[in-house]
């Protein structure tokens, strides 16, 4: 029989009448119920929020690391359960669900030694002799409540990455978890509840549209962090008012293939960088551009690595491909192929859905305004074209509204320098694919893939205001 689940809301386990049932991407079977919190429910968890941030903006460093090892320690005693758990809610490999704990685990021990060292500087000021005897430093501290608003495709880690920057800072955070796979981070709102932080410092629950939409606009928060979708991200930030906002809206991702390349890593790495969690990952390889001298030793090994995929049931230890998110999901995937075709593009493989399943794609030549190419397709789909001139892929690279990572494949450093100078993304990766990321490295991006970046420490940065005390030398007469 399926669980039921209630939110943690302010301190306080939840529920209300509006129930959420969460069913298996994989089969349609009811991995457990949950509900909606209300208007009530929110208001309750902001004005605890305020309230916890009068406690938290005063632990000491040890405080807030011991927190934050104790939830690292909790996940990875828990981390078979957290792995089924979200297999079955999220449709995510296992193989892949395990990767994404075992980094929830990384990112949280992370978040303690960043805990321990946010620290400020030492500024000399006599530089002038209107200044002689002064001195200054900094220290950050935390600026307040925080709204988190975090997507399905990473139920754990990319939740734990605005929760566990805001406990090593100082700041409470109310987070509203994904409709399709809350049950994952209200399990570790469990972890939460067994820690010592004050009541109210994290709360954790899913909302409908109108109830979450008061995170955005509520000046009582002072920062709002939101992944998810541009349009939906760039009108938040339009609402938002005076607080900070950090987007993390997506992209587009594009990798070059060099002529001086190791083609047959390019081959693999594109193909997991691809097709990773049924191409529903921010960072996923969308458009390669392949030297034509390379173009046809590419394309046979690309080919040959999705061959080998194995397209399954989640829960399989050797499956590669499982499920996309939903029906909806899968029925466009297919629209967006189908009329990429009518405008001249060819499919070398894939194409076509089976229920919630969809074919890795691979297409040759689309064009360049197509929906498969310029937009974020979320989607295990992968554009090839090829170049000749290096300095030609960099600009189809930048030929892009979105900028979050990019790869490139060379054994020139001349040309890896070039396209880190050149390509206008928030991350360049050398020899591998742009959905390389490990957690505390800055990550983000620009143009329309959002603002400012994740990573631990800079997330820290924004979470928290620099404050400057200035000294000046006075001798006392009576010393």
């Amino acid at each position: 029989m399926a669980s039921n689940f209630k939110f943690y809301c302010g301190g306080e386990w939840r529920s209300s009448d509006k129930v959420l049932e969460i069913t298996n991407p994989f089969n349609g079977d009811v991995v457990g119920t949950t509900s909606f919190a209300t208007k009530d429910d929110l208001e309750h968890a902001t004005k605890s929020a305020v309230a916890a941030f009068e406690k938290t903006r005063k632990m000491q460093s040890y405080e807030r690391a011991a927190v934050l090892q104790q939830l690292a320690d909790g996940l990875a005693r828990r981390e078979d359960e957290f792995v089924e758990l979200m297999t079955k809610e999220a449709g995510k490999p296992i193989k892949d669900s395990r990767v994404e704990v075992q980094r929830g685990v990384f990112t949280l021990q992370t978040a303690v030694e960043e805990a321990r060292r946010i620290g400020g500087e030492t500024i000399p000021l006599d530089l002038m002799a209107s200044s002689a005897g002064r001195f200054g430093f900094t220290r950050r501290f935390p600026i307040g409540p925080i709204a988190g608003i975090s997507p399905f495709n990473f139920p754990l880690n990319l939740a734990l990455h605005k929760v566990a920057p805001a406990i090593a800072s100082g700041n409470p955070i109310v987070l509203k978890v994904p409709t399709h796979d809350p049950l994952t981070m209200l399990t570790f709102a469990q972890l939460i509840d067994e820690t010592d932080l004050p009541k109210g410092a994290v709360s954790i629950m899913p909302m409908d549209r109108e109830v979450g939409d008061k995170l955005v606009t509520d000046e009582r928060f002072a920062m709002l962090s939101f992944t998810g979708s541009p349009n939906v991200g760039w009108d938040m930030k339009s609402r938002a008012g005076k607080k900070r906002v950090v987007l993390e809206l997506g992209g587009n991702a594009g990798v070059i293939v060099d002529r001086r390349s190791d083609v047959k890593l390019a081959a693999q790495r594109c193909r997991v960088g691809a097709f990773a969690y049924a191409g529903q990952v921010c960072i996923s390889v969308q458009r390669i551009y392949v030297h034509e001298e390379r173009k046809d030793e590419f394309i046979e090994a690309l080919l040959d690595e999705i061959g080998k995929m194995n397209v399954g049931d989640p829960m399989d230890a050797s499956t590669d491909l499982g499920p996309m998110i939903d029906d909806k999901a899968a029925g466009r995937t297919e629209e967006w192929i189908e009329a990429a075709k009518q405008q001249g593009a060819e499919v070398l493989c894939g194409g076509k859905a089976d229920g919630r399943f969809f074919q890795p794609t691979v297409i040759l030549n689309a064009p360049r305004d197509s929906f498969v190419c310029s937009r974020e397709a979320f989607a295990p789909l992968v554009n090839v074209f090829t170049f000749n001139d290096f300095t030609e892929a960099l600009t189809h690279i930048n030929d892009s509204d979105f900028g979050l990572q990019a790869g490139v494949f060379t054994y020139s450093l001349e040309h890896a320098l070039q396209a880190y100078e050149t390509i206008d993304a928030g991350g360049i990766i050398i020899n591998d694919v742009p959905t390389y990321r490990i957690d505390h490295m800055p990550y983000g991006g620009v143009k329309d893939s959002g603002l400012s970046r994740e990573g631990l420490r800079y997330a820290i940065e924004d979470m928290t205001e620099p404050r400057l005390a200035v000294f000046n030398r006075v001798p006392d007469p009576d010393a």
